[in-house]
């Protein structure tokens, strides 16, 4: 597996990370454990380095599932996971509002560690941007997390440009963590610069599209009411005909190259620039293989220039998220 640098920090990782979210939370009921400790260890075997998760993924039973599948590669692995949501008391799914304040990052952060059975958190993201808690004051507590040698690295997760680097004028950021594939371009405009500028590197999320860019879905797919991809305005029957069109344009590339419309997506991104990792996530074997797979698929300057060209004459369909956590984003 080829390894990459997270912007001008020294944090080298696996070209493709895996997300971890969706054994424990919002993809459908949980995942079998066992199944789910097989899979995260046979990532390692293949030479994945990078496993991201958060508190709120579940809550607390997915930085568990992870920390117990990977306790025996303590020091060979990089574990990311994420603070800054007000969790129900009561410890049921969801969130009763954003909590980013000094006192409970450093809290959360005592409790990360003892679920991941670490001793520093290798990278901590906010999970989403506060308004009320100044980005300075976020950074300040995590720097005094990383002084006390509890922390590695910040990062940030779906911030606007001017909290990127308000944030990094405090505690260097590592990485952001924002949605980005081919059918979410935001972050090109402004984010990707600016992270260029200040040598921080892009770690997207939902790089296949939530599972669309893989070409295994159509208007007639159907998702439970336990799987959240049941309320997003991008999965309506409507947006996904809609954007069909994508996939065609993935499917005509892959043949071109051997590969899988994942793959190609995978590869497109890993082309964008030498410190953008993606972690896309997957409960199933066969597809980490696919996904690792992507690593050695070469896109020509001729195949990025024909996907460009292709993909600037398709319109995506449907906002990615509802309003209410769409104004979450882009802080």
């Amino acid at each position: 597996m080829q390894k990459r640098k997270l912007g001008n920090s020294n944090l080298e990782v696996s070209a493709v990370g895996l997300g971890c979210m969706g054994m424990s939370f919002s993809y459908g009921p949980p995942k079998d454990k066992q199944e789910m400790t097989s899979l995260l260890r046979a990532a390692v075997e293949r030479g994945v380095t990078f496993f991201d998760t958060a508190e709120v993924y579940g809550p607390y039973t997915n930085e568990e599932l992870v920390g117990e599948a990977l306790a025996p590669f303590y020091g060979q692995v990089v574990i990311a996971t994420k603070f800054g949501f007000k969790l129900n008391p009561d410890g049921s799914p969801g969130w009763q509002g954003l909590d980013s304040r000094p006192a409970h990052i450093k809290q959360v952060a005592e409790e990360s560690l003892k679920r991941l059975k670490v001793d520093v958190i290798d990278l901590l993201y906010q999970h989403r941007v506060d308004p009320n808690v100044p980005i300075e004051d976020v950074a300040g507590a995590v720097k005094e997390l990383i002084q006390a040698g509890k922390v590695k690295h910040f990062g940030l997760s779906e911030a606007g440009v001017q909290t990127i680097r308000r944030a990094h004028a405090v505690q260097p950021v590592t990485a952001l963590q924002s949605e980005y594939s081919l059918w979410t371009r935001t972050p090109e405009k402004e984010v990707i610069p600016t992270l260029e500028e200040l040598g921080i590197g892009f770690v997207p999320y939902s790089p296949l599209g939530k599972g669309f860019l893989t070409g295994k879905m159509d208007a007639q797919t159907t998702f439970d009411s336990s799987d959240f991809r049941s309320t997003l305005p991008r999965f309506t029957p409507e947006a996904l005909k809609a954007n069909q069109a994508l996939i065609d344009l993935l499917g005509t590339i892959g043949k071109r190259k051997k590969a899988t419309p994942a793959q190609i997506a995978l590869a497109w991104l890993l082309a964008r620039k030498p410190w953008i990792v993606p972690i896309p996530g997957t409960t199933k074997l066969h597809r980490l293989d696919e996904n690792i797979g992507a690593v050695a698929v070469e896109l020509t300057p001729d195949d990025l220039r024909d996907i460009e060209s292709a993909a600037t004459k398709i319109t995506v369909h449907g906002a990615r998220y509802p309003e209410k956590l769409e104004q979450l984003t882009g802080r």
